[in-house]
Order: C-alpha cells, then structure tokens, then sequence
C-alpha cells in the first residue's frame, strides 16, 4: 500500500506531526496530487553532498514542475477551476524557490517521506505501556529535527545575503576608484592640454558625473550599512536559536544518553551550522576590513568561536567506560569517542588520545581550569591510542584494548579512612585542530600568517610527524627513536635521549636557510627529500616496516655487527637528498660491513628497490632477522614470458662489481660471462681506479669508508673532471649510464 494512503488514516498526534511536515517550502497539496510520482522518484539515490549530483536533482524538479503543470491541465469543470489556479501557483512557487537550489527540494522530500514512513511504521505497530513516554520522546525529537531544519533555511538565507553584500560592496569600491579618478591630478593635467572651448566643456561634463556619483556613494553606502545591519541581526538570532539548541542536546540529550548514534546525527548537524555561521561571519568581518562602516561583527565572532570549542570538547565522550574498580596488573578496556569527528574532517589527521589516572582532587581543580596537567595519581600501561574513522558508520574513536595499571599514588590517610575511600578518575585528553593547519604554530592573537621564529623542539616534532604521515600517506609515523635521530641531525648533538632536547629551540633559519654542518643543503631539504622518495616509491616499503631508514652510518654498523652474514638495512642517505643506501654485513678479508651508493627518485624509475634487492643474491636478511624474500618477493616483477618473434628480450640487472666473482662462486660457476662482469661502458675497476687499491687512504683503519675524510678529496676531483665523484661508495652498475644489460634466459 502507498505511503501517502496510509498517512491519510493516521490520528491524533501522529496526524498533527505529519501535517507540520508541510508548509510553504513544499504544500501538502503537492504531495496529495502526486503522492503515486514522488513515491516512485528515487530520492535517496542522489547524494546530497556531491556537486556533481545538482544535475540529477535538476531534473527532478523540472519533473515536479511538469507533472503539477499537467495534473492542473487537466482539471475541468467549476471545482476544478479554483484547483487549476492553485496547483499552477504551486508550479512556479517550487521552479523559482529550488531553481537555484535543486538539492534543497531533494533534502525536503526524503526528510517528509522519511517521517511520514516513521510515524505509519508507528501506527502500525500499536501502542504499549509506554505509548505516552514514547509519544512524548518522539515529540521531543521531532521539535529538535524541527529547530534543525529552520537552522538549515535561515543559515542559507544569510549565505545569499552576505553574497548579496560582497557583490554590493565591491561594485562600490569600483564606483568609490571612479569618483578617486575623476578628481585625481592626471586627469586635469590632460584637461590642460585641450583648448578653452573643450576643456571648459570636458570640465563642466565632470564636475556633473562628479556630483552624480558623489550622491550615488552617500546612498549605496547608507545601503550597504543596512545591509551589513540586517546580516547581522539575522546571524543574532541564529546564534540564539544555536544556542538553544546546542543546550538541548548537550546538557539535555547528551546526559541522559539515549540512542548514540542519534546523539551523534545531532552532534554533526550542531557542530556544521556552528562552523558554517563562523565563516559569514568571518567573512563579514573581511568585507569590514575592506571598507571599514562600524558594525558588530567581532562581537558575534567573540560569541560564536565558544559555541565551537564547546561543541567539539562536550561531545568527546567516553562511549565504552571501564571498569568501576581496577586491580594493579590487571588488563582493562576502554573506548572514546567524538561524535563530531568526522563533520569537522578530525579523522583526516587522526589525533591520538592518551589516558591518565588522577586523584578526586586533581578532577575537581581540572574542572575548575586549574593546571594540573602534570600531576598523576598512577601509571598505566598502553595508555595511548590514535583514533580510528570507520567509514560505513561516521565514527571516530579510540579503542583501549589493553590497559593495565602498573602502579598508584596514594594520598596519606587520615584516621580511620579505608584505601576503598579514596577515589580516583581515568582522564582521557586529545588535542587536534579544527578549521585547517595551514599554520601549526599559530598563537591567539597573532597576526594573519604570522609565525614564531623559534618553536621548542616538541612542538616541531608534532609538526613533523604530522607532515610526513600526510604526505606520505600512511599511518606509519615517526617513532621516538626517529626523533632522536632528528634531533641530532638538527642540533649536531650526539644524545640518545629524546628528553635532552625537550627544552631547545629551533628558529626559522635552522630549519630551512643554513645548512647543516659539513653539508650543502637545510634540515628541511633532507626531510622533504626522505619523504618525497617515500611517498613515489617507498611507501609500501615502509609501511610494512623494511626500511629503518633514520640511522647514520654507524648506528647502522652498530646493528648489524651481532648478526648474521648477508644481512642488511635500508637507511636515508646523509650525502644524497632523498637518496637511502643499503648497509650489510659481509665479514672478508677487505671489510666487514659495505654501503652502496645511495638510489634516488631517478634510479627507481628505472628498476625498483624491490627487484634490485631481489638481483643482489648476498643480501639474505632484512634487519633484524626476516627473510629477504618473505618481505620482498611479492613487490618483484614477474620475468616475462619467451618472445615468439625469435628475439631474447634483455632485461637490466643490479650488479655490485666487488661481488660479482663471489656470486658466481656462490652460484656454482653457473654464471655466464653477462652475469659477471658489466658491460663495456663501465670501466673495470682494478685498471681505472683513481687511487691505488691498498692501502687506501680514504679507508678507516677497519677497512671501512669515511665520509667526512673523503668529502674534500671528492670535491677536489670534481673540481679537475667537472663532474661529480662518488668515491665514499661502493659503486653499483646503474648509477648515471653505467647499467648493465643482462641476459636472463
């Protein structure tokens, strides 16, 4: 049965609740007429949030349009013609209402046939006990979907009067330049220049365009005063219906929390119509500052921006609680929750939240804004969690699956107080940013795009992180021990502490105009280079955790010389910007440990890491002890099949000259001469080498490379080629046009 026929016999409450869903923005007569063509339309298929949609939504209200049109043709007869008249009314009050909006007319009619299925589903399924509780429940309900539909209507009426606005503004300023140019000097200089007879005419021309515009200014800036004072009662009044609201929900609903998912529908909805009236209004204040006419727009800014902090701090909500009593080493759970997390597009930068137990005190001097940040009660275990968005459901959250407490402070007691007296809370603090983070080292009050010189090195540290997860796109971000690492390439410092560095500065100039010491590039060039290489050819890489990637050369030494021979480490390049090099460990008469030149953007393009570490058959385990090919082998490329043309198709193959003759030997001498030896562009090292093999003096006394000691015999020998050397590497046969072209049968 049709949904408009059962509506017809509802009664009572249900009866007035569906006839509320009319009114002007679209008649109930509409949808008597055409009940059979609405309930056939699919309405809910159009996704109101995509632009793209506008079309489809388009020609469901030229559809209206014509199927009212018709149905009032069709009307005969002395009944019909009053019909006739008022159902034309209806066709064009609906084309010129939805003309420019057509997605409003789609959000209005899934609303109606959502609630008007709603109250029949009702109807249908009798009363109970609680009949009355639930029809007041549902009245409650229906007053706030109510308050948020005339939210929605008056937020779009300031929109289109604060474009209306702009667009007056600025065609005043153009008018106000013209009336500057008139009386500027120039013109009169060219006035000069005519004879009497014209200038005298050309003059009396302009002093009458001069007095025209002058009054045309007085007018429209009278206009636009108006219009600047009616925007802004308009933005009162929504703010006091926001207000309102905003009290409903969070100090009303939220308490008695009924229906969370409900909650969280009405948490968006409050948190979007808040931040989409911050922007009029701040964009009212822009237009103010253009043309500076008194009005009341920072008072409003100075009322909205608390409605916003409290929106988003009154609904992060602890949606799983844990338990009422905790035992020390002993595994408990918990969940958090922001309702308005993804609304505010939060979950584009997960924020990460972090659990602490504190004392009754210290919670009742936290309510009150006293800083007690520092001061815990205890230790927990796994205490923090980085928030997660759950796409089908809308939700943003942190679940807490394993948290122990390890141990508690006590207050001393007094008298005959039990330890079951003293009481304790779990608090659970996040920080993250709303409204973009195009400056993350913004201070209240600053002025526009203006940042500190100095940051502490904390702060930068967020910073980082939080650039590298975005630009490389993954949830894999920088540990402690990466910091560190930071942290000693920025300050020079040899600490393994992150704590030491909690209290420096970094200033602009550090960052990003001098260069590191001994090296010819920034802190941030080398950064950015890690993660460009990252983000275009590493990313998978590093996700799956094969590349360590922040450790200098002797760290890397450091790792390696317990374990095993073949294996190896992926670290960033300190000579190369965006270059990262392989160290192994190979214990031979010439060395223990060996570091290929580093690979670049250039050389992935041309074979993949994946496949050059496949090619290099002495490298077996990836740090600390994985087999290569377990994490390797599903990024190889598959060996394509046997041309049928008669043609061996070549393929290029990484070869490491030093280990050449040991693969072979390794292999059982079933190498051919291809695999051996590369091709004739590369010139054999042992006939060529700048420097006589042994003793070398670009060697450590272990046989190993030093960079900082080769730096100026490099740039020496660049110097007399005119080209660069990369001595301080091992040298790998595809560096610049040294590739090798292998047979693969």
């Amino acid at each position: 049965m049709a949904v408009w026929i059962q509506a017809q016999q509802l009664q009572g409450e249900a009866l007035h609740q569906m006839q509320a869903l009319y009114g002007q923005h679209f008649p109930i007569e509409v949808r008597h007429y055409l009940s059979q063509w609405i309930e056939s339309q699919a309405w809910d298929s159009i996704d109101l949030d995509n632009p793209q949609e506008n079309i489809k939504a388009t020609q469901l209200l030229e559809g209206l349009v014509q199927e009212l049109q018709k149905k009032a043709e069709h009307q005969v007869g002395e009944d019909g013609f009053l019909l006739k008249i008022k159902l034309g009314h209806y066709a064009t009050q609906l084309q010129n209402t939805y003309d420019r909006c057509p997605m409003e007319l789609v959000r209005c009619i899934r609303h109606i046939l959502y609630n008007e299925q709603r109250l029949v589903r009702e109807a249908n399924n009798g009363t109970s006990p609680a009949g009355s509780l639930a029809d007041a429940m549902s009245q409650k309900h229906l007053q706030i979907n109510q308050t948020f539909e005339e939210l929605r209507l008056v937020t779009q009426d300031t929109e289109n009067e604060l474009k209306k606005l702009q667009q007056t503004q600025e065609y005043f300023i153009i008018q106000y330049q013209e009336s500057l140019r008139i009386q500027g000097e120039a013109l009169f200089a060219q006035l000069a220049q005519l004879n009497p007879q014209e200038r005298l005419s050309r003059e009396t021309a302009l002093q009458q365009k001069q007095v025209s515009l002058e009054a045309w200014l007085q007018r429209e800036a009278q206009t636009l005063q108006q219009y600047r004072v009616e925007l802004a009662e308009k933005h009162q009044k929504t703010l006091q219906l926001l207000r309102k609201q905003q009290t409903i929900i969070l100090d009303d609903e939220l308490i008695q929390w009924k229906r969370l998912d409900v909650l969280q529908s009405w948490c968006e909805k409050l948190a979007e119509i808040i931040w989409q009236n911050r922007q009029q209004i701040r964009r009212a204040e822009h237009l103010c500052q253009q043309l500076p006419i008194p009005g009341p727009v920072e008072e409003m800014l100075a009322e909205v921006n608390p409605s916003g902090h409290l929106c988003s701090h009154s609904t992060f909500i602890i949606e799983k609680q844990p338990p009422q009593v905790l035992k020390t080493q002993t595994k408990f759970a918990a969940t958090v929750r922001l309702l308005v997390g993804g609304k505010l597009n939060v979950h584009m930068n997960p924020p990460q939240v972090k659990a602490t137990i504190i004392s009754e005190q210290q919670a009742k001097s936290l309510l009150k804004n006293e800083n007690t940040r520092n001061d815990y009660s205890g230790e927990i275990l796994n205490n923090c969690c980085v928030m997660e968005y759950h796409q089908a459901t809308g939700t943003l959250s942190a679940h807490f699956r394993n948290m122990s407490l390890k141990r508690i402070k006590r207050s001393d007691r007094r008298g005959a107080e039990s330890v079951t007296e003293e009481k304790f809370t779990i608090l659970f603090e996040s920080q993250f940013s709303v409204g973009g983070n195009e400056l993350v080292f913004q201070v209240k009050g600053r002025v526009p795009f203006a940042v500190p010189d100095k940051v502490l090195w904390p702060q930068l540290c967020e910073a980082l992180n939080m650039k590298f997860k975005a630009e490389v796109q993954s949830n894999r971000g920088l540990t402690k021990e990466n910091l560190v690492f930071l942290a000693q390439k920025l300050f020079n410092s040899s600490s393994s502490h992150l704590e030491d560095y909690n209290s420096m500065s970094v200033s602009w100039s550090q960052f990003n105009r001098e260069n590191l010491p001994g090296r010819n590039y920034t802190f941030w060039q080398w950064f950015d280079g890690v993660m460009e290489v990252l983000k275009k050819h590493l990313k998978p890489h590093w996700n799956d955790g094969a590349i360590l990637g922040f450790v200098n050369k002797q760290q890397a030494h450091d790792l390696l010389i317990n374990k095993p021979d073949g294996t190896f480490l992926l670290r960033f390049s300190d000579s190369e910007i965006g270059g990262i090099t392989i160290a192994w460990k190979f214990d031979s008469q010439e060395r223990m440990f060996w570091n290929l030149m580093p690979f670049t953007t250039r050389d992935f393009s041309i074979r993949s890491l994946a496949d050059r570490l496949g090619d290099l058959n002495y490298l077996i385990y990836v740090f600390p002890d994985r087999p290569k090919d377990e994490v390797y082998s599903k990024y190889y490329t598959p060996v394509p099949s046997k041309a049928v043309d008669g043609y061996v198709k070549p393929q290029i193959k990484q070869v490491v000259p030093e280990f050449v003759s040991a693969s072979a030997d390794s292999a059982g001498g079933s190498a051919t001469y291809m695999d051996q030896a590369p091709s004739p562009a590369v010139c054999p090292q042992a006939h060529y080498n700048m420097y006589p093999q042994n003793p070398d003096p670009v060697l450590d006394t272990d046989g190993d490379f030093d960079l900082d000691d080769t730096m100026d015999v490099a740039r020496r020998v660049e110097e007399l080629l005119g080209r660069p050397m990369d001595s301080q590497w091992i040298p790998h046969a595809q560096s610049g046009v040294t590739l090798v072209d292998v047979l693969i049968p």
